[in-house]
């Protein structure tokens, strides 16, 4: 403390120019034997005297005394609350022998952090030049896919939600926590109506984003076809998304066929007997690991292990009859997952080729579930997908 009070002291002006030089030079208080060991000195190096009379070691001795003053402020300090930082330029400064070592620049990269400054969390990076009220619409509508519930988007949920996001997700009938029959769903309709119930309730001049996952893709395209004026954009998430007159098993059968793990996981319900259609598909969970959720948080694993339920059979069956004027007047995204082994990438590629949308794009090291596997990725190209500006058209 007596070095920096001695600023205030009653020092004649003239003298005061000699008094810094001599500061400059003077020799700095011994270290403890810790420190200077800690630093690399020899007992001789931490002697004031030794300097003087080894001038032939200017150099060494140079970048042993800059050592020697950031060690010392260390030791005075103790590194305990209430003392003075540590000031990250010292490094950069000389101590007055005549020979000056050129330092490096200072950068912005360099400048020392303040406390005051703002961290930027990955999620803060995405948003940072997010306008919600800018954007064609804020509300993003998630539909699940086949066995799933609207708790498998609880990750999502929340990353939208901080971003300013209205979100609804839903669960279909006989799925999640709805308490209906799974083996009694007759109809893709039926399975849908509470996606067309919502969008129902929506004004006149409202418009949402449809995500659909999965099998939720044959839900999204159905929606599209009846009320294709309150959907601003449809996102198929490694979904399904037929055409005119295809329906969901169409898509899918020559896949099931070659894909071994897919057939061993499903096993057909025949509630109504064996003389009958399935009515539903019952998914094996010692397979589900394996099959949707390879690349997933164990965590998230067990929350779909007690979560999961049958598929309804009969929605899968459902040919969808779509127009150019209601269906093809919403425009559609593709999210493509790279490491699925429910609908393989291959598969993905295909689909998009035999009904183009008007973009694709693609979660890298996602597996089936990317709400699980790749959550911030996945917020992020829906974010993306929600700036996308609306066409004059619209």
């Amino acid at each position: 403390m007596g070095a920096q009070l001695s600023c205030f002291s009653n020092v004649d002006e003239a003298a005061r120019p000699r008094q810094r030089r001599r500061q400059a030079v003077k020799a700095p208080p011994a270290l403890s034997a810790e420190v200077a060991a800690a630093i690399g000195l020899t007992p001789a190096d931490r002697s004031g005297k030794s300097r003087s009379r080894n001038k032939g070691r200017g150099e060494e001795l140079l970048t042993h005394e800059q050592a020697l003053a950031a060690a010392l402020l260390l030791q005075q300090n103790g590194g305990g609350a209430g003392t003075v930082p540590f000031d990250r330029s010292t490094s950069l400064r000389h101590s007055g022998h005549g020979h000056r070592k050129q330092g490096l620049s200072r950068s912005s990269s360099s400048r020392p952090r303040s406390l005051a400054d703002q961290v930027l969390q990955p999620l803060q990076l995405v948003n940072q030049d997010l306008k919600i009220d800018n954007l064609e619409t804020n509300h993003f509508v998630l539909i699940h896919g086949g066995g799933f519930g609207a708790w498998c988007w609880y990750k999502t949920i929340a990353l939208l939600e901080d971003s300013g996001f209205k979100v609804n997700a839903i669960d279909l009938t006989g799925s999640g926590i709805d308490s209906f029959d799974t083996n009694k769903v007759t109809s893709l309709p039926e399975y849908a109506k509470p996606l067309t119930n919502l969008l129902e309730t929506l004004g006149d001049l409202d418009k949402v984003i449809l995500v659909g996952h999965d099998f939720g893709g044959a839900c999204v395209s159905y929606a599209m076809e009846i009320f294709p004026s309150k959907i601003a954009k449809a996102i198929f998430i490694c979904a399904a998304m037929p055409m005119s007159g295809q329906n969901t098993l169409d898509m899918f059968s020559e896949e099931v066929g070659m894909n071994d793990l897919m057939r061993q996981a499903q096993t057909f319900v025949y509630a109504n007997g064996k003389d009958h259609h399935p009515t539903a598909i019952y998914l094996d969970k010692s397979l589900l690991k394996e099959l949707l959720f390879n690349q997933s948080p164990t965590k998230d694993v067990a929350l779909a292990l007690v979560s999961m339920r049958s598929v309804p059979f009969a929605p899968v069956l459902e040919k969808l009859s779509l127009t150019d004027k209601n269906y093809g007047s919403v425009r559609r995204f593709f999210i493509e997952t790279t490491e699925d082994n429910t609908i393989p990438f291959s598969l993905q590629q295909t689909l998009c080729g035999i009904n183009p949308p008007e973009k694709v794009l693609r979660l890298k090291g996602a597996d089936h579930s990317p709400f699980f596997s790749k959550p911030q990725a996945l917020h992020k190209v829906l974010v993306e997908i929600a700036n996308v500006p609306p066409t004059r058209t619209q």
